[in-house]
């Protein structure tokens, strides 16, 4: 079976410093994977890069088998859109509602009036709102984003992950600014919606109770190298 994410021989300098030293990773359908390191290990450098947030120096980002790094074009494109991330801080539009959040994966396939105006097509809003309902947030729909907890904004992050139709799910410390009780909450979510929905989830973490917890496989990065 063909890994939903696979990295080979990824490699990142900035410098004279080797970020990334020849990384290789897989990650399967349905599978909740965690990297653990320290501040500076090259956690951060492989999320952007898997991202497409930096372009690696050398080795082979793939999706469902297609290649996603090197010169742009429609199909990087494409491919690159179906990479979801969900950040330690949220990245939440504050003064937007839950369901303002989650439509704005959906604002670069709109024309600009419908941006411009929130008038957005019936099926998008549909989708919206069961990317909503799928992490618990019905009730929270017209809700500002800065009045909801923690946890409530990283789970109206990760429902807008879902609303791109993302394969991999890249979560960066997504639980460091949560409390240990709301933490377990949210990787509970997501362990259940890599099963659910064949979703494919990296995350990186500090805590090693939470990867033993949550995750199916564990990784440690040290010194821009992997080893599990």
């Amino acid at each position: 079976m063909t890994p939903v994410l696979s990295v080979s021989g990824l490699s990142k300098r900035y410098g004279d410093f080797q970020a990334l030293k020849d990384v290789s990773l897989e990650v399967a359908a349905g599978e909740l994977v965690a990297v653990l390191g320290p501040s500076g290990s090259g956690k951060s450098t492989l999320f952007r890069c898997i991202s497409g947030l930096t372009e690696p120096d050398s080795g082979l980002i793939e999706l469902d088998g297609t290649a996603v790094c090197g010169p742009g074009g429609d199909m990087l494109r494409q491919a690159r859109g179906r990479i979801g991330v969900v950040f330690q801080q949220f990245n939440l539009v504050g003064r937007r509602s839950a369901i303002g959040n989650v439509m704005t994966a959906a604002l670069p396939e709109l024309p600009i009036w419908r941006v411009a105006t929130g008038i957005y097509p019936v099926v998008m809003m549909d989708k919206a709102e069961a990317a909503l309902a799928s992490v618990g947030l019905t009730e929270q729909r017209d809700q500002r984003a800065d009045t909801l907890s923690g946890g409530q904004q990283q789970r109206v992050a990760i429902a807008r992950a879902l609303m791109q139709d993302s394969r991999i799910l890249l979560a960066d410390e997504p639980v460091a600014s949560l409390d240990p009780d709301t933490a377990r909450l949210v990787l509970a979510l997501m362990h259940e919606l890599a099963r659910s929905r064949g979703l494919g989830i990296l995350c990186t973490l500090h805590q090693p109770e939470l990867a033993a917890e949550f995750a199916d496989r564990t990784m440690v990065m040290r010194n821009g190298r992997l080893a599990s």
